[in-house]
């Protein structure tokens, strides 16, 4: 993966990366590659120092099992995302990026932080070269975002900081996109489009319709154009030799996305 919207260079794993130590679908263990013996809570005693500067896909012996070590995949690092308030799924946080015009190199901003599984998806979608500016009005859930990102290896892209963007706005201005996850991101309308560039777009994720509706008419009343709402539903398929059929359960209802952009 190439610069800037890749998370981590081509090559040999480096010390202090993030990796994975994998040994079979749903047994995994996301950890910095470090020198020396450590302690695995639950798991017992791990040396990776031969690991530093070889090639990923390695095989690891440990507690008398075969382990694979490479680097992780945006799925891996929401799959060990330490949770303390409800997360955006993937299903929803990945239109979130696109409804919000989000690249290699934007400069976003976020509210709120959460647990940081948004925040996560944001850091890896504007690559090196981008940023974003994540508020919260808790400092709980902005130390438990903080963490998160710090164990993903990507918080030299993330800048938090203690807000309530409702009543106070963003403290920054020529953003390429705002995404919101608030209980009222209706009030923070206003500051967001002021926030944004010429162009730039807003996005928010909101559970209910009631919400929904105040949503898009405050983005019309704040003068953002090209409105939009949507839901996304996932199911997954059963894929067998001549049986091939939908799952009866699914991933149904999450949340509503609604999108504006800021185009005068």
């Amino acid at each position: 993966m190439g610069d800037p919207s890749a998370m981590y260079e081509e090559g040999p794993l480096a010390e202090h990366e993030p990796v994975i130590l994998r040994r079979r679908a749903g047994d995994s263990l996301l950890l910095p590659l470090e020198r020396g013996p450590r302690t695995i809570e639950g798991h017992g005693v791990l040396d990776l120092s031969d690991q530093i500067g070889r090639a990923p896909g390695g095989v690891v012996a440990w507690a008398g099992a075969q382990y694979r070590l490479y680097r992780p995949s945006l799925s891996d690092l929401l799959a060990h995302l330490r949770r303390r308030a409800q997360i955006v799924t993937a299903k929803d946080a990945l239109p979130l990026v696109y409804l919000a015009g989000i690249g290699p190199g934007s400069r976003v901003a976020e509210a709120g932080s959460g647990s940081g599984a948004l925040t996560t998806v944001l850091a890896y979608f504007v690559g090196r070269s981008g940023r974003v500016h994540s508020f919260d009005r808790r400092p709980d859930f902005l130390d438990q975002a903080r963490a998160n990102v710090t164990s993903a290896g990507l918080a030299d892209r993330v800048e938090f900081a203690l807000r309530d963007v409702t009543t106070e706005g963003f403290g920054v201005s020529g953003l390429d996109g705002v995404v919101l996850d608030l209980p009222e991101p209706w009030k923070a309308l206003p500051f967001a489009r002021e926030a944004l560039r010429v162009g730039g777009s807003v996005a928010a994720y909101v559970p209910t319709y009631n919400q929904l509706e105040a949503t898009v008419r405050a983005m019309r009343t704040a003068g953002l154009e090209e409105t939009r709402a949507l839901e996304v539903l996932e199911r997954a398929l059963h894929v067998g030799e001549g049986g091939t059929r939908p799952e009866f359960d699914m991933l149904g209802h999450t949340g509503f996305l609604a999108t504006g952009r800021r185009v005068a």
